[in-house]
């Protein structure tokens, strides 16, 4: 798979994938901005901006036009929050992209943030807070990261609190788009029908407004542990929710690959050993999955799963039992080759649209790696040895590393506290 990279005297990076055989295109503008960047007071604005950004621009400036523009090109188009990014895209035929790269530009660089639609999206956003608080399965990864991370920003919420956005101004979401919109924090990717000559041409002359100023870096998130952690939130459920990991490495590390068929073998798929142990074996879930969360300066293992209430102690003890046989036997070679496949096949399987393609090629571009093709990375994978799953699982999972967080009735850590060791 060939992908074209240009980077304009500005400092914009534009990345274009040729996709000769699709019908569609892809539009997708990115910025190296998301929670991480905010301070405490405006936690939650980057959010905030990504939904401000479609209530209107200088050229559509009522609440509605940009969608209804959208839909009468049959185009599909969203936006998403991380804690290092925001993204904005739209996909359409590729007879639209002149029109889609001209939308999106508009979007990204002309959003005049009404304050009539501020308040009115205020409330959006807070519905959406309270949608979370709901959903107990999105709290305990939530409550994870507030447990590794504390007091900055890598252990807040991306959505911010109801305070924090009721406070929000015009002037606030100006200020912070004016020091992080800027062109050397910016990507263009498109990807789908078009070539490279005609993408640089027309993205270029879309974005020749964008601010040439220097762009901002956040902080980097320290990290200390010496003995496992708990956090408990309280909330009256029908269903125990509850994260256990450890901490891991960065989004540029040697061994992330290695994780990637750690995390598979131990909680991807059906037939994964912890789905296989908890669900099949045991019934004590409907799901349970292994995560390695990468990020800038930082990352964690996890698994996550929702247990019946009076099961969280046998659930915990079965995930540590499967993840400690990991440090002490060798994978099969056919289990190996099972995990190979299966995210090998995955990976192909993910990359069947041009807006799968921009966001497989924009996220290592945005991470600052090397950008590998989908065949550079599945022979990375082949390269994997069972001694290197059980190295890597060696240094990952050691006691005082470990942490747990819990969602559900519950309201003292200390009946927990026993539990948390891989001495099971």
């Amino acid at each position: 798979m060939n992908y074209h990279k240009k980077i304009l005297s500005n400092g914009l990076r534009i990345i274009s994938v040729p996709l000769k055989a699709s019908k569609a295109v892809t539009v997708m503008v990115l910025v190296g901005a998301g929670s991480d960047y905010e301070t405490k007071d405006i936690n939650g604005l980057s959010h905030f901006l990504e939904h401000m950004c479609f209530q209107g621009t200088v050229k559509r400036p009522n609440t509605g036009d940009i969608s209804r523009e959208l839909d009468s090109l049959g185009a599909q188009s969203n936006a998403f929050t991380s804690k290092e990014f925001t993204g904005y895209w739209a996909k359409a035929e590729k007879k639209h992209f002149p029109k889609l790269v001209e939308i999106v530009s508009d979007i990204y660089q002309n959003s005049t943030f009404n304050i009539d639609a501020m308040e009115r999206e205020k409330g959006v956003v807070i519905e959406e807070m309270r949608m979370y608080e709901d959903m107990p399965h999105t709290k305990a990864p939530e409550a994870f990261e507030a447990l590794l991370y504390g007091d900055q920003p890598a252990g807040r919420s991306i959505i911010g609190t109801e305070e924090n956005v009721r406070a929000l101004t015009q002037e606030k979401l100006v200020a912070y788009r004016k020091k992080h919109y800027v062109a050397k924090n910016t990507l263009v990717v498109v990807s789908g029908g078009v070539n490279p000559a005609q993408v640089e041409k027309l993205v270029k002359e879309a974005f020749m407004p964008i601010s040439k100023s220097k762009k901002e870096n956040k902080l980097r998130t320290k990290e200390s542990q010496k003995t496992p952690q708990i956090k408990v939130v309280y909330k009256e459920t029908d269903q125990a929710h509850i994260v256990v990991g450890v901490r891991s490495y960065n989004v540029s590390d040697k061994d992330n690959h290695k994780i990637t068929l750690l995390e598979t073998i131990l909680g991807k798929g059906m037939s994964s050993r912890l789905f296989r142990k908890l669900r099949d074996d045991l019934g004590l879930c409907y799901y349970v999955r292994a995560d390695n969360d990468t990020a800038l300066d930082r990352g964690y293992f996890g698994v996550a799963s929702g247990v019946a209430k009076d099961k969280v102690k046998d659930a915990l003890k079965a995930i540590l039992v499967e993840m400690k046989r990991l440090t002490e036997e060798l994978v099969s070679e056919e289990e190996l080759k099972k995990a190979k496949e299966f995210r090998i096949g995955n990976m192909y399987l993910s990359l069947e649209t041009s807006d799968a393609f921009a966001d497989f090629y924009s996220s290592q571009e945005l991470y600052g790696l090397k950008i590998k093709s989908p065949e550079e990375k599945a022979k990375k994978l082949q390269t994997v040895t069972a001694k290197e799953i059980r190295e890597v699982a060696r240094k990952l999972f050691v006691d005082r590393n470990l942490n747990l967080s819990i969602v559900g009735p519950y309201k003292n850590e200390d009946e927990f506290k026993e539990l948390l060791t891989f001495s099971v």
